[in-house]
């Protein structure tokens, strides 16, 4: 009887902290951006990668997240939006042109071998969003793209 009355007691425990996390809610606000200094508009992206970058990018890596659903449900959401900051961190689409050159050789540079890798986008994500996933195809175009974009040729890998 014991032991049915500790777990009892745990589970209504972790009932009452469930809720009570709840409270604690991320911002879901997204910065102000320049359009003009986006990712798509100062490099006139076509419009096919565009697409790919809106659907597989973008949520993660731009001042434009669409937060689901399930971003009201703590602690999922204080998980999905460390995940958000660190990806705006590391390359933010909406911030594109206060970049240097350098960096955005750099950036697209990265780009290129975690979509070749396959770690971008990541499973994470791509779990929750099946349209997300990047198609052999896909993939080659952004590498296609990306590399087309460099402007430090000494550093484009050797083909």
């Amino acid at each position: 009887m014991k032991k049915r009355l500790s777990l009892k007691k745990v589970l209504i425990a972790l009932v009452v902290l469930f809720i009570l996390i709840q409270f604690f809610r991320i911002d879901r606000k997204n910065p102000i951006t320049d359009p003009s200094k986006d990712f798509l508009t100062v490099t006139s992206t076509p419009s096919d990668v565009a697409a790919i970058l809106n659907s597989s990018c973008y949520d993660c890596h731009s001042n434009a997240t669409v937060y689901p659903w399930y971003t009201n449900i703590a602690p999922v959401s204080w998980w999905l939006k460390h995940h958000i900051d660190e990806g705006r961190a590391e390359l933010n689409f909406s911030e594109w042109d206060n970049y240097s050159s350098r960096k955005k050789d750099h950036k697209l540079d990265e780009a290129i071998e975690l979509v070749e890798n396959g770690e971008m986008p990541m499973n994470t994500y791509i779990w929750m969003h099946g349209n997300a996933k990047l198609s052999e195809e896909q993939k080659k175009r952004l590498i296609t793209y990306f590399t087309s974009l460099r402007t430090f040729e000494s550093d484009k890998p050797k083909q």
